[in-house]
């Protein structure tokens, strides 16, 4: 205390009252601060999304960039086909009919005789009509989902598999022995455009994400090819690195940025980037791999190989296989596709007129039900999905 001011009761008092406010200003100062910096930190951005890519004119939104099947979850049927009973359609390349099995007994409970040589039947893009495409009999047989009723077939010619664009504005059929790619109406199936093909084997393909470009394998000349959408044109050309390669189904990744090409011959899946569409990287599956199904939570791929009876499990996010499931007593496993709860893998048995229904938990084999002959591309009816691409069922 300064030595001219005397101590005194009063004094003191002023002097602890002037304490106090000092005190109670220094944390009132430092409590606003401290609200001030939770207050902006509250009002930081959100870490920003993954922005989905400007897609074809016309074509659906992407849901999620970051899955683009995120449409395909359980019970995400849509209206449109949420009343159709639940199937699996068989085309029986040699017998020329669809074995039609109940998926709940795993029994065939009809037969539909269609034209010469059906390899795959194809769920439209407006998920109304089931296409039977019968390749030598240059026909397309429609089937009403909702009554298993085979229609008038329409004259289309070498029809060995169909796609629609992701628009809707078009049917494309692969016409492998004609060596084009047709393009059609996807109700008339009147033709529109063809575009001739320099490789042989048309057969499989996927739709980039933002569905402007998609990929093809040429079975019987070991190449890809990269198509303009809009353009309808062919736009890239890619030679196998592999003698003898023998490209078969074609799947793009869930995050859109990677395609995978089984190929029977290679024994495996080439990994590729379409966007620069350069060679790509081989991954050994299994003897003869052939289909490529994507689960229903967009994590894991089944691939059949139907050399050797097995499938192989890719995980994405591992970018790995990480098992194999074998069939009890061999087979050969081909095409087929996931039922609408994701719980059944079902595949036809090419050379051995028989169908497999496996579970996606466990690989153990749950059926195997007796078809015609031949069986090839299946259809597994209604699924999730908003619209679909062809092939036995690629729903985004």
């Amino acid at each position: 205390m300064h030595p001219l001011i005397p101590l005194t009761k009063r004094t003191t008092a002023l002097l602890a009252g002037a304490l106090f406010a000092l005190f109670a200003l220094f944390v009132g100062c430092s409590s606003h601060g401290d609200e001030e910096r939770r207050t902006k930190s509250a009002a930081l951005p959100a870490r920003p999304k993954a922005v989905a890519p400007a897609g074809l004119p016309g074509m659906p939104p992407v849901l999620d960039p970051d899955d683009i099947y995120s449409a395909d979850r359980p019970g995400r049927l849509s209206p449109v086909v949420r009343g159709f009973p639940s199937r699996v359609y068989v085309p029986n390349t040699s017998s020329n009919t669809v074995s039609v099995i109940d998926p709940t007994t795993y029994k065939v409970i009809g037969t539909i005789p269609v034209g010469v040589q059906p390899q795959h039947v194809v769920p439209s893009w407006d998920m109304k009509t089931l296409w039977v495409n019968n390749n030598r009999g240059h026909t397309l047989t429609p089937i009403d989902p909702a009554t298993g009723i085979a229609g008038q077939a329409v004259e289309v010619h070498d029809p060995y598999n169909l796609y629609f664009t992701p628009n809707g504005k078009y049917a494309i059929v692969m016409a492998s022995l004609d060596r084009e790619l047709v393009f059609r109406d996807p109700h008339t199936m009147k033709k529109v455009k063809s575009t001739p093909v320099s490789c042989y084997g048309v057969n499989h393909a996927d739709f980039s994400a933002d569905g402007r470009y998609f990929v093809v394998s040429c079975e019987f000349s070991g190449q890809l090819l990269k198509v303009d959408t809009e353009k309808m044109e062919v736009i890239g050309r890619l030679k196998l690195p592999f003698q003898g390669a023998m490209p078969q189904d074609v799947k793009l990744s869930p995050d859109g940025k990677t395609f995978y090409i089984a190929d029977m011959m290679a024994h495996g899946i080439w990994v590729l980037d379409g966007d620069s569409f350069l060679t790509p990287g081989l991954l050994p599956t299994g003897k003869g791999c052939h289909g490529l199904y994507i689960s229903r939570d967009s994590k894991e791929m089944y691939i059949p190989n139907r050399g050797e009876g097995s499938i192989s499990i890719f995980d994405f996010k591992q970018n790995r296989l990480t098992k194999k499931w074998w069939l009890p007593d061999g087979g050969s496993p081909d095409m087929g596709g996931v039922s609408a709860d994701g719980k059944v893998l079902w595949l036809s048995g090419r050379y051995d007129s028989e169908v497999y229904a496996i579970d996606t938990t466990t690989g153990k084999q749950l059926a195997r039900i007796a078809v015609g002959g031949g069986p090839h591309g299946l259809a597994v009816y209604p699924q999730p999905g908003r619209y679909s691409l062809g092939h036995t069922g690629v729903f985004r």
